[in-house]
């Protein structure tokens, strides 16, 4: 049997998903997450002219969206 402890990130899924959908293009999700610079890259660039928005809405709906440590979102 095998047991193990799983790291997870105390920031929320949903919170980033809103966050990504209302101020995505500024990079808003980044910031929530600690990811300052990825925020301010998003935000100079209209998160890559809107693709990187509809983009990130996925990343964050399929759970892939890490924060600043590596660690995934919780639900």
């Amino acid at each position: 049997m095998a047991t193990g402890v799983y790291l997870s990130s105390h920031k929320k899924k949903r919170t980033a998903l809103l966050l990504c959908i209302f101020t995505g293009v500024f990079g808003g999700h980044y910031f929530y997450v600690g990811r300052f610079m990825r925020g301010l890259l998003a935000m100079f660039t209209f998160n890559f002219l809107f693709i990187g928005w509809l983009l990130d809405i996925i990343k964050i709906m399929r759970g892939r969206l890490k924060d600043n440590n590596g660690l995934p979102l919780i639900d």
